[in-house]
């Protein structure tokens, strides 16, 4: 009995030594988990960030890994708020998700400010990776700039050269509209008008007749999520596409076609850099995704923080410490990125994540063989070609 006590109390001794030898990793999911982009962003985030640590098997790696989530309700004071309290109290060493742009740019200050690590994969401003890049900072999935090459060019090749936009009143709307407006004209289109809507609305009638009144060829919407979803859903409503003119969904997410149903999307062009059933890497991620998430597939923006976290997880088990933020966001960038779902890729100096992007189009409801059955894809956009050129984005870490 004597040499079995002992036995387990080596045994349990060399445990806890193993432990303790293991570098502690705690990464904050910051997201919507009940508003507008609770579909794009929500429960389905924090399951792709876990559904990375089991595939990186961070224990193998030396990394016991934490995973904690919240709610920042679209506002930047409370994101900021959650992200101080995160680094300061709880010692979170990364922050991922982000959706909505005018608080991802508030956590982007906070996470430079405490020398931690903020993965954007949810909000599209191009001023993350522009004038308010820093050090500490990765913008993984989309960004505004890229959004408007695929969609807004696409468009105008088509023949929509007079364009009218709807945009949320918030730095994602106004930088989207920005950037989309400069594809148009650089393109030979115009811009002949656009309006303001409210975060979030529930009415987008009066802003719909007034595109509609404008005679523009196409209406841009500058907008995302429950927005999306509403405003085709109004347009439709209102004989839009009926009467000749073309909506342009500049921010799409195949959670937003889902609710929309085909019947109502159908016709739409889009971008993304993700779909579940793009290829055998996305399909198998994603069958493992739909088992935990009761029947939902993921998003281009969980897809991202399965990816980033992924990364993350390298550039950490290759240091072996999390201290230094700036230090990993410098690993992650000299680590050349490879995950099945974004395939091989690099992030730039600016710390934009480079990979192609999909120009798709919503299929017709004959064709589609399934409710999740929603894309055909048009042209694969490469990354040099769609994401901002290096020189071009006025940041700061960029050299000469």
């Amino acid at each position: 009995m004597l040499k079995r006590l002992v036995c387990a109390a080596a045994l349990s001794a060399l445990t806890a030594g193993a432990a303790a030898g293991q570098t502690p990793v705690k990464i904050g999911v910051l997201g919507d988990r009940s508003g507008v982009y609770s579909d794009i962003s929500g429960e389905g985030s924090v399951i792709a960030a876990r559904m990375a640590v089991e595939d990186f098997k961070a224990a193998e790696h030396g990394l016991t890994v934490e995973i904690i989530a919240a709610d920042h309700q679209n506002k930047p004071d409370v994101g900021a708020g959650i992200a101080r309290q995160w680094y300061d109290r709880d010692g979170v060493d990364m922050v991922i998700d982000g959706v909505t742009s005018s608080v991802a740019l508030a956590v982007n200050l906070v996470t430079k400010e405490k020398n931690r690590v903020f993965i954007d994969t949810g909000a599209g401003t191009a001023d993350l990776t522009g004038p308010q890049c820093t050090p500490n900072t990765v913008h993984w999935v989309y960004d505004t700039v890229a959004l408007a090459n695929g969609t807004a060019g696409a468009m105008v090749k088509r023949g929509g050269d007079t364009w009218f936009f709807l945009s949320a009143d918030y730095v994602f709307g106004q930088t989207l509209q920005r950037d989309a407006s400069a594809v148009v004209t650089r393109n030979g289109g115009k811009v002949i008008g656009s309006v303001k809507t409210p975060f979030p609305t529930a009415d987008f009638s009066s802003f719909l007749l007034q595109a509609q009144g404008s005679g523009a060829k196409v209406i841009g919407l500058a907008n995302a999520g429950g927005d999306t979803i509403t405003s085709i859903k109004q347009a439709g409503e209102f004989g839009i596409t009926e009467g000749g003119q073309a909506l342009a969904g500049l921010l799409v997410f195949s959670s937003d076609v889902h609710s929309l149903g085909t019947k109502v999307a159908q016709g739409l062009v889009l971008t993304e850099p993700f779909y579940w059933d793009l290829n055998a890497g996305t399909r198998a991620f994603s069958e493992r995704f739909v088992k935990v998430s009761g029947g939902k597939q993921p998003t281009s923006n969980h897809a991202g923080v399965y990816a980033g976290v992924l990364h993350y997880l390298k550039a950490v088990a290759d240091l072996k410490t999390t201290a230094d933020g700036a230090r990993t966001v410098a690993r992650m960038k000299e680590m050349p990125t490879d995950d099945p779902l974004f395939g091989k890729g690099t992030i730039r100096a600016d710390g934009r994540k480079i990979h192609d992007m999909y120009l798709f189009e919503v299929k017709k409801p004959a064709e589609s063989k399934g409710e999740w059955d929603l894309y055909k894809t048009l042209a694969t956009i490469p990354g040099n070609a769609v994401f901002r050129p290096l020189a071009e984005g006025g940041c700061p870490l960029v050299k000469g």
